[in-house]
Formats: C-alpha cells, structure tokens, sequence
C-alpha cells in the first residue's frame, strides 16, 4: 500500500464537488466497508501488539509508528463482529488514521482498492441491527458498502468527557436575542449529541439536520419568505462528511445564494488532517475547527456570536 496518500493535491480539487474517494477494506467475511481516504496516513502489516492492561477489550494493543504510541482496534468486535484471530493477525492489515486530533490503527482482514464516489450516491443506513455503528452506504459493482461511524467506534472505546467546564459557562454572555439558534448539520448521532450538548450548556437553541441536503432545503425554507438569514440562525456548524451532500458542497451552495451569504459557517469535522485550511478557503467558510473539544466550541461560537451582537444595524 506504499503510496497509498500520494497526488493529496489532485485529491484537494474534488473539494466543492461533492465527491469523496474511499479506501475500501473487509473484516472477517465478505462484507466491504469504507473510510474517507483524507482520514488516512497510511496502510501497514499488522505489527508487533503490546498489550495494555485495563484497556478497552477491542483494543489489541498498542505499536510504535513512526515515533508515535498508537492504539490498534480490532474493527469487527468494535462492531458487534467477529475479532481476528491471533493466528491470523500476521496477514491482517492496520489503517493508520487520524481522527479528532487522535491517531489510532484500525485492524482490518484485507485492503481492496481506492473509489471515488459522488456524495450523492451515498445515502443514510438502513433501520436494521447493527446499523448504529454506520453514518452511511453506497452500492458499488452491485454490492453494498457500509461506511462506519467511526466517531461512535471512538467514542465507546476512549470515551471524552464532552461537557463544557462549569467555570467557563460562567464567563459566556447569552443574553440578548430571546432565541439564539444554531444550525447543526452531522450525520454522527454521537457528533449530533455532543455539539448539541455543548451548545444547550451555554444557553443556545439548536437545529439538527442529518446531512448537507438536508441542511440546505431548511436553510432555503427560512429565507423563501424574503427574511434576513439572521432573523432565524446566528450561524451554521457543518460537518464534512455527510451522506447525500458534504459539508464543502453545502458551504459552496450557501456563499453562492446572496440570501444565505451572511450565515457565518463553521466546518467542525474529524478530518483533522493538513489539507483543511486550504479546502475552507477554497469553498468560502468561515472557519475550521477540528473535532471535538467543548470548550474551544463554545467559546469560538460565542466570540461569533458576540462579534453579531456588537454590529451596527
């Protein structure tokens, strides 16, 4: 898999486009799954495992990457699936991945290949068991693709206290507009959760949608009776991945519609990686920020939020 990252910048074009190129792999079975190519560093051999006591079962151990401790999980028990076996980790795969500014090895049985795909070709799971650990799938030669929600996969086995601190809620101003909303758009149900958290905690009315279309047709809806966006939203915290239409996609159509211009739009995304900031400029949002902290969140919201307050009208 050397090479695997090679030509980043051609990739980078595919920003605003709404297209995503999957690294696709399998676990035990014949099952394909797929991750976003821009959250991985690279594709090795399973190494050497060390084991740590007290760690999470789907934890296998930890190996020495490149000068860095990374944990290795086992991405079929993290599923619900089955694990692969000691006997078989020689000629199993770790995906070295960086995801909310952590860096972590999921274990995999094989690699297939790369696949670029438009976003709206991949649409929301299935209501069915198991489907929890999925944020979306797509059908390629016929077969189906689960693309898994890896934040949840996170989220259970290194889980992060996503509350905002007591005394910094205490220095937050939220008085002012009787409902100050804002807009999220995520398609993880953990991400949902934590961001609506952390914006509820300093007295904020949220908005969630599951994905980009879903975000743009209600944004489009606010404005259809010729209203300010601002007279509804204070501002837009949009992942990137998303079924259906991905974050650049739905920043690009907001800056292109005068209506929905104003809307300050920040990308809040996992894909924590060096290539966001030029992909932000290059879609027009406002700002980036790497999930997830509570605290950086609320507070660079509320410096937005503050900054609006304060303009002349």
């Amino acid at each position: 898999m050397a090479g695997l990252l090679d030509n980043v910048n051609q990739r980078t074009q595919m920003v605003g486009q709404n297209r995503l190129e999957l690294l696709l792999f399998q676990l035990k079975g014949e099952q394909f799954y797929g991750i976003n190519v821009f959250k991985v560093r690279e594709v090795l051999p399973c190494p050497a495992l060390t084991a740590i006591p007290h760690s999470h079962p789907v934890v296998r151990g930890v190996s020495y990457v490149r000068g860095e401790t990374v944990p290795i999980i086992d991405t079929g028990m993290a599923i619900g699936r089955q694990p692969i076996p000691d006997e078989e980790l020689s000629e199993s795969l770790v995906i070295v991945s960086e995801y909310n500014r952590k860096t972590q090895g999921f274990l995999v049985r094989r690699v297939e290949r790369i696949v670029n795909l438009n976003w709206e070709d991949v649409h929301p799971p299935p209501k069915r068991a198991r489907a929890e650990y999925l944020t979306a799938v797509t059908e390629l030669e016929g077969k189906l693709v689960e693309i898994l929600d890896v934040e949840k996969i996170l989220a259970e086995v290194s889980p992060i206290d996503d509350s905002v601190s007591e005394s910094f809620q205490s220095t937050l101003d939220t008085s002012g507009d009787a409902a100050m909303r804002v807009l999220v758009a995520d398609d993880s149900s953990v991400a949902r959760g934590q961001i609506r958290r952390c914006m509820e905690a300093v007295g904020l009315e949220v908005v969630i949608c599951n994905d980009g279309r879903e975000a743009l047709e209600y944004l489009e809806s606010l404005v259809a009776d010729g209203s300010p966006i601002h007279d509804h939203l204070a501002l837009m915290i949009s992942d990137v991945e998303m079924p259906e239409m991905d974050g650049y996609t739905l920043v690009t159509h907001c800056k292109d519609n005068p209506a929905l211009a104003p809307l300050y739009i920040m990308l809040h995304s996992s894909l924590s990686g060096v290539f966001n900031q030029a992909m932000v400029q290059k879609v027009g949002a406002d700002e980036f920020m790497a999930k997830f902290n509570p605290n950086e969140l609320a507070e660079r919201v509320m410096a937005v939020m503050d900054k609006q307050q304060h303009m002349p009208s």
